[in-house]
């Protein structure tokens, strides 16, 4: 008893006092892991970079603070450069990989400063104003991405575009230490002022390896074209000077030549042309007479008149740029920022951008040793002509040479054409002054697949004033399942639309739109109201389509959306008899056009029948009032080289109420004139473009001896 007393006495004792010892090391541990998982929190949610050596923003980009890395002696090299690279040799396209927006994305080096083991810099300026702006511009692009593992492009923060600041070998040795160099795959090096005294070579001298050089000074000798990119020399004056956009026209000097340091006898030619020509030729040098320094860099002078520069480039059709010690000249970009027509005569130079622009509309390009014959050559250009090309001067240097900005994207452009060559920039889209909305809409050519079928088709109506009928096809189209919206061209400027209450309802939005004059040309605008891709182009009269023969017609053409796909069928004959071509009307086993009467099409093609047209024909066809549905078969055969589609087997189209006087098909002479246009439109194209089929698409289950329940189109209709 007593021993088991013992136990008791003592047991009540202990116990206590180990809870109360465990008790405070649980509380400090949860507390602990408590304060851990809020820090863990906090530095999760709380805003923060994780690469912020890598954020191009102005206010950290400074060479001062940038860490110094030193170069051994002994740092590796790259190789010259080779010549021989192209992007399916010397680039990874891999790298960049497939993505929804087919976009190249671009990462920056974080800024170094490089000197060698005795703390030299390898540049004597440094980080340029003009480097800086590029490298900020593309930091504030869409290309550009702070993860290097997304990259597909690398940007070394190392300035090149000057060489003559930069320790050729040092320079060379910094872009080796890169980390993702890789002997220069998939590096990209921007330089405007290549080569050095006595021989200026015509690309940068700095070894690189198979790093692409987008370089300011090429000639066909240096330059690996479809790898490095030919840029411009950036004028320091765009920054500075602003000159106001002048009209295209007449101007008081025809020829006038600026540079200052031109060879002596590229000078004596000029001298010589002036003495020959007087008043037309203004032959400008640097001012003896004023003090060296930034005032005088903007100052021209003959026989001590002084005249401003670039200011003075505006009075003059044509401006002289030839070559100097370097191929590629600033003064290039400030004549086209006056909207002068640069006349270049600088054998072998790649010009800037040539890889997508065309500099034929633009400027003049004369051989040097043509130079005493340059007055002549000018003076042979229409007058019409100069004013384009002083207009597409203006617009290059607005678009492709105005800033480092414009530089910098224009180069990743040109580069990301090359890796998503499907979704690369038109012709138009480089040369065309943007007056046409071409953003809003994509040629079918192009298009990924098929186009999507929620958008459905728009359905433009043309109409003069047959308001009965109008309203009859309006009805019958608005059962169509895929029907977007209902647009009506009115052409009838002496009369007005009838009150919108008169106007059949439909669950649809429809648009009226008068027109200004009463041309055919008018069912083919590209109107804004067109949202869609697919275009049902309809007459007033054609009221015998059933929904189901323009549904098919409509899924049809989603599967050829490059095509005319459509259902009154005609055919182009040779005339051995006449020697001419002819229109035929009649039921044939063949077909070579469809009419736009009845037709399905993609927008595009309504932005080059307005604006794209070869020759006269759309003007033709508006004064004869006739031939606008031959003209745009021809325009689509000749885009694409393919014929049309006719769907469905209804052959006959004429309106059971309309008189003869109703329409125009019905004229004999609009028969007759058809031929005409074939002829007149074959001979404006310089070929025959449509091409001739013996098929036409109708639903698989038409025939077939099925209940019409089972059918999908079963109201496909009669001949």
């Amino acid at each position: 008893m007593y021993t088991s007393g013992k136990y008791n006495s003592r047991g009540p004792a202990l116990i206590p006092r180990m809870k109360i010892k465990h008790r405070i090391y649980y509380i400090t541990l949860f507390s602990v892991v408590l304060l851990g998982l809020v820090a863990t929190g906090m530095f999760q949610f709380w805003p923060h970079s994780i690469e912020s050596t890598a954020d191009w923003t102005l206010d950290k980009r400074s060479i001062q603070d940038a860490p110094l890395i030193r170069l051994p002696v002994s740092s590796p090299i790259p190789e010259r450069g080779d010549l021989s690279c192209r992007m399916h040799t010397c680039f990874d396209v891999y790298r960049c990989g497939y993505n929804p927006k087919n976009r190249i994305k671009v990462y920056i080096y974080p800024l170094q400063r490089f000197a060698d083991e005795l703390g030299v810099p390898i540049s004597s300026t440094g980080l340029s104003r003009e480097y800086n702006d590029l490298l900020s511009a593309i930091s504030d692009s869409d290309f550009y991405t702070d993860d290097v593992t997304r990259a597909c492009l690398f940007i070394p923060s190392i300035d090149v575009l000057n060489q003559n600041s930069l320790r050729i070998r040092e320079t060379a040795q910094a872009l080796a230490m890169l980390p993702r160099w890789d002997k220069g795959m998939n590096h990209l090096l921007f330089n405007m002022l290549p080569g050095g005294p006595p021989d200026y070579n015509t690309a940068l001298d700095v070894p690189r390896d198979r790093a692409l050089l987008a370089g300011g000074g090429f000639s066909t000798w240096t330059y690996r074209q479809g790898y490095d990119i030919s840029i411009p020399v950036y004028s320091p004056l765009s920054a500075d000077v602003e000159l106001p956009e002048r009209q295209p026209g007449p101007r008081r000097y025809f020829i006038l030549s600026s540079q200052t340091a031109i060879h002596r006898e590229y000078r004596a030619e000029l001298e010589r042309l002036k003495e020959e020509n007087g008043e037309a030729l203004l032959l400008l040098d640097k001012c003896s007479n004023l003090s060296q320094g930034a005032a005088s860099a903007r100052k021209r002078c003959y026989k001590g008149q002084v005249y401003d520069y670039p200011q003075i480039l505006q009075e003059s059709s044509f401006c002289v740029v030839l070559r100097g010690a370097r191929l590629g000249q600033a003064t290039l970009s400030d004549v086209l920022q006056a909207g002068c027509v640069p006349v270049i005569l600088a054998d072998s130079y790649i010009l800037p951008f040539s890889e997508v622009l065309d500099w034929k509309r633009a400027s003049v390009v004369i051989p040097e040793e043509k130079l005493s014959e340059m007055y002549t050559i000018l003076k042979s250009i229409p007058h019409r002509q100069v004013e384009e090309m002083q207009r597409q001067a203006r617009w290059f240097w607005d678009a492709y040479f105005s800033s480092m900005k414009a530089v910098g994207l224009t180069t990743l452009q040109i580069i990301n054409d090359r890796i998503y060559p499907y979704a690369a920039r038109t012709y138009e889209q480089w040369n065309n002054p943007p007056v046409v909305k071409w953003s809003s809409v994509n040629s079918p050519l192009f298009l990924p697949l098929i186009p999507p079928r929620a958008p459905g088709f728009t359905a433009v109506v043309l109409t003069y004033d047959r308001v009965e009928s109008l309203f009859r096809v309006i009805t019958e189209i608005s059962k169509v399942p895929s029907l977007a919206k209902l647009l009506v061209v009115w052409n009838n400027q002496n009369k007005s639309p009838s009150e919108e209450s008169l106007w059949p309802k439909v669950s649809v939005p429809l648009k009226v739109v008068r027109t200004k004059e009463n041309k055919l040309s008018n069912r083919f605008f590209p109107y804004d109201e067109i949202e869609t891709e697919a275009v049902l182009a309809i007459d007033d009269d054609i009221i015998m389509l059933t929904s189901d023969e323009l549904q098919f017609g409509y899924e049809v053409w989603r599967e050829f959306p490059d095509r005319l796909v459509g259902y009154p069928g005609r055919l182009h004959l040779w005339d051995h008899e006449m020697g001419k071509w002819k229109y035929e009307s009649e039921w044939t086993n063949e077909v070579s056009m469809v009419l736009t009467g009845a037709a399905f099409y993609h927008k595009y093609f309504n932005y080059l029948y307005t604006y794209k047209m070869p020759g006269d024909i759309k003007n033709w066809v508006d004064a004869h009032m006739n031939c606008e549905d031959i003209a745009m078969n021809f325009l689509v055969a000749n885009i694409t080289g393919k014929a049309p589609i006719k769907v469905t087997p209804r052959k006959k189209f004429k309106c059971p109420e309309c008189t003869a006087i109703d329409g125009l098909s019905l004229d004999q002479t609009h028969m007759v004139e058809r031929s005409e246009c074939i002829n007149k439109f074959a001979s404006v194209f310089g070929t025959m473009p449509l091409k001739v089929v013996e098929h036409r698409a109708d639903p698989v289950l038409y025939k077939d001896d099925f209940p019409e329940k089972l059918k999908s189109f079963p109201n496909i209709g009669s001949l």
